[in-house]
């Protein structure tokens, strides 16, 4: 029988803050758990909910938190390193902006923040291993991304520089990855010099194909760009590990389009919904999946600029769970089918 895919999980970063139970990981545990949730995915960047460091050192704190996730009822579906992995690899134009993302230690460093940020992500390696995971999520880093539009013109090789020391950096980390039997599923997000199709095929040449290279598919990012999302999955499927289920919703106008204007998040031509009230085709997206065999899991990632995150997450979990397909073990028309007689096949067709 072919398996399904999983869900409904929730990413749980969003919903994190210093009021209960959204505090630590037994109270949201039990929060999801009662919201129809059946994993979580893991922010190890949040001290509230996950210890990485001690994780990376200590199968037994990871077998401490699987079980306060078990005791819900809930699997660990992966651990995000999404603020790590953009550290890897920061242009001087956002030094200031991302500064926040790591410790006062190293803010105004760029080395000793990057040589934290190496560190941080190959401990997701290490726990993950010692979770019992097989993959992990996360971002490149952008090295390129300034330059994304060609006015003024880019230099001859900027962009296969970039690349080069994209690749350079995230080889070792992605072996350390193979090591540990963990793949990493980048996700494809505008902002990481990773944002469609054609730069990551860029990245994967870089890296040498690496097999631990893989993608968490995000389609609210595709249509944002007015990417073909459904053909993605005909193309990358095999390198889709993870799967990110968020909507959003594009309106172009007389006055904006895929660039936004510079407007607020309310006012822009594009921006992210709640699950069901943006655009983004969840049927033929879970369709898609079901059809390559996907059995990952489908993740709630909750970002929309109008809806409390609270009902967002209500919603969420019965939107998914009604879109999860279970495959079929038999063929529509196997009921017209016979035996097959080799003889009478050879006749048919005139042997």
């Amino acid at each position: 029988m072919a398996n399904a895919i999983k869900g409904p999980g929730i990413f749980l970063a969003q919903f994190l803050d210093d009021t209960a139970p959204f505090n630590s990981l037994p109270a949201i545990a039990e929060w999801a758990a009662g919201l129809g949730y059946k994993g979580v995915q893991i922010p190890t960047w949040d001290a509230r909910v996950f210890d990485l460091d001690t994780a990376a050192n200590s199968k037994d704190y990871c077998d401490e938190v699987a079980g306060i996730c078990a005791a819900h009822g809930l699997a660990i579906t992966e651990l995000s390193c999404h603020l790590q992995g953009q550290l890897v690899a920061v242009n001087p134009a956002y030094d200031s902006n991302f500064d926040a993302f790591a410790p006062a230690e190293v803010h105004g460093n760029p080395n000793a923040r990057q040589a934290w940020a190496v560190d941080q992500v190959t401990k997701v390696a290490h726990a993950s291993k010692h979770l019992g995971l097989a993959g992990a999520v996360g971002f490149t880093g952008s090295l390129a991304f300034p330059y994304l539009y060609p006015w003024p013109q880019r230099p001859p090789g900027l962009i296969d520089e970039a690349f080069t020391e994209l690749a350079r950096r995230w080889k070792p980390i992605l072996d350390v990855y193979d090591e540990n039997g963990v793949d990493m599923g980048f996700e494809i997000h505008p902002g990481e010099d990773v944002f469609d199709g054609t730069t990551f095929e860029r990245f994967l040449s870089a890296i040498d194909n690496h097999a631990r290279c893989k993608i968490t598919y995000d389609p609210s990012h595709f249509l944002l760009q007015q990417l073909d999302y459904l053909a993605f999955i005909d193309i990358y499927h095999d390198r889709i590990s993870a799967f990110h289920v968020k909507d959003a919703e594009f309106n172009p106008t007389g006055r904006q389009g895929v660039y936004s204007g510079y407007a607020d998040w309310t006012e822009r031509a594009g921006r992210f919904r709640s699950l069901g009230d943006g655009q983004v085709d969840f049927k033929g997206i879970f369709s898609k999946l079901t059809q390559y065999g996907f059995d990952g899991w489908a993740v709630l990632e909750w970002e929309c600029c109008l809806k409390h995150p609270e009902q967002g997450a209500a919603e969420g979990a019965p939107f998914i769970a009604d879109h999860i397909i279970r495959p079929t073990e038999k063929a529509f028309d196997d009921f017209a089918g016979g035996s097959t007689d080799v003889a009478a096949l050879r006749k048919m067709m005139g042997f």
